[in-house]
């Protein structure tokens, strides 16, 4: 690649989780200093909006416009960049055009999407294009997926230190969590079902524990989809939205780093709703509002009635002290082949999936730019804990409110 102007440019700006990535970037960078950053999207006049909102002195950051779907402008703004961002979803529909373009300029990249069939598709696609050109593709690199993948990664650390074995049997439990949705999270999950409406084959990957790991497939994996008692946690459990997703990144992550967590690794994830009556009711009313949810999703009629009159519209969110407010604590309780056992700790300090997204977001982007020489990291599509690993948490435990532990 060429000399750049920027070292990253934010792609979807004006989008909700775009506008917290700016002001994030802003308070942790500035403007003049040692990481030039820029804000891309399609619109002048709402790019000059969030960068008037950032403070005295942010008028002098760079817009670049361009439209999603226009690969030329978008070619040109990756020519200018080492990294690119994007905000821009549902990707399904707006994304794939820039994941494209990435990998043909050898331009890095990372985004925040749970799309896990978007992502198959994008993997088939672009990945020999990616290899070829020394594009490190990133996706997830939100609350979906950094505190799962780089949890287990640091759980499996800590059990070759302690036990000289990885944990085979890995299960996370969220053990408290605060946050809101977005309209821009509602807009893809509503997507998501529209694609599986019009195309079968997407549920079905959809199931799939192994879909972004299609030449490596492992052992038949637990799923907890409705309420279940977990006796290890000694607390009954509900199903949580993000397990799909995550689930699937960190079967990648095994399979790109030589199955270090074995090849009879099973994973799960579920929401601990607590001990006796009151956790069983807690997870019987968490399990069937997220049932009625997903049904109601599923037929264009009921459909249409969630997005006009339920569910947050896309721009909409959670307001910034909400995002103050939020918090997360996930339990990762590992068991190795011999019995042996071991619990670690993931927390975050600002609401999951924007505050702390944001933040995490920002941080995979410079680690991009500067803890990953090209020469040494190959391109191609990677999970966040595959490619980037301790350099990301270290980043995130200094930087972005994240911390990682052992739990005595």
């Amino acid at each position: 690649m060429p000399d750049t102007s920027f070292d990253i440019v934010v792609f979807g700006a004006t989008s909700f989780v775009g506008q917290i990535l700016c002001r994030y970037l802003w308070q942790r960078h500035g403007v003049g200093g040692a990481v030039k950053w820029a804000l891309a999207g399609r619109s002048r006049s709402k790019l000059e909006q969030v960068r008037g909102q950032l403070g005295n002195g942010a008028q002098v950051l760079p817009l670049l416009i361009a439209d999603a779907a226009d690969e030329n402008a978008l070619s040109a703004i990756c020519q200018q960049t080492r990294v690119v961002i994007s905000t821009v979803g549902p990707y399904a529909l707006y994304g794939s055009p820039l994941v494209k373009v990435c990998a043909e300029t050898g331009t890095d990249y990372c985004d925040l999407t749970g799309e896990v069939a978007w992502m198959a598709q994008m993997i088939a696609a672009h990945e020999g294009t990616a290899k070829k050109t020394g594009a490190r593709i990133v996706h997830t690199c939100g609350f979906d997926s950094v505190p799962s993948d780089l949890g287990v990664q640091y759980l499996q650390e800590q059990a070759q230190t302690q036990f000289g074995a990885p944990c085979t049997d890995v299960r996370m439990r969220i053990a408290r969590i605060k946050g809101g949705l977005s309209g821009g999270t509602v807009a893809s999950m509503l997507n998501m079902m529209r694609e599986m409406e019009k195309d079968p084959s997407i549920k079905r990957a959809l199931t799939n524990p192994f879909v972004l790991t299609p030449e490596g497939r492992g052992v038949r994996q637990p799923n907890v989809n409705f309420m279940a008692y977990d006796h290890g946690a000694k607390s009954w459990l509900a199903p949580f939205v993000m397990a799909s997703i995550n689930t699937r990144v960190v079967h990648r992550t095994n399979h790109l780093m030589g199955t270090p967590y074995g090849q009879e690794f099973k994973y799960d994830e579920a929401m601990m709703t607590g001990p006796g009556l009151g956790g069983r009711l807690r997870a019987l009313g968490m399990a069937s509002g997220l049932a009625g949810f997903l049904v109601a999703s599923s037929f264009t009629a009921t459909r249409n009635l969630l997005e006009r009159y339920v569910v947050p519209k896309p721009g909409e969110g959670p307001s910034p002290q909400s995002q103050e407010r939020g918090f997360y604590d996930l339990r990762f309780m590992g068991q190795t082949t011999q019995g042996q056992k071991l619990i670690a700790k993931v927390t975050g300090d600002r609401d999951p999936g924007y505050g702390s997204t944001a933040k995490m977001l920002g941080e995979a982007g410079a680690c991009l730019a500067f803890d990953l020489p090209k020469d040494e990291f190959a391109g191609g599509f990677w999970t966040p804990a595959a490619l980037m690993g301790k350099r990301l948490r270290l980043r995130l435990e200094s930087h972005a409110g994240l911390k990682f532990s052992v739990v005595p």
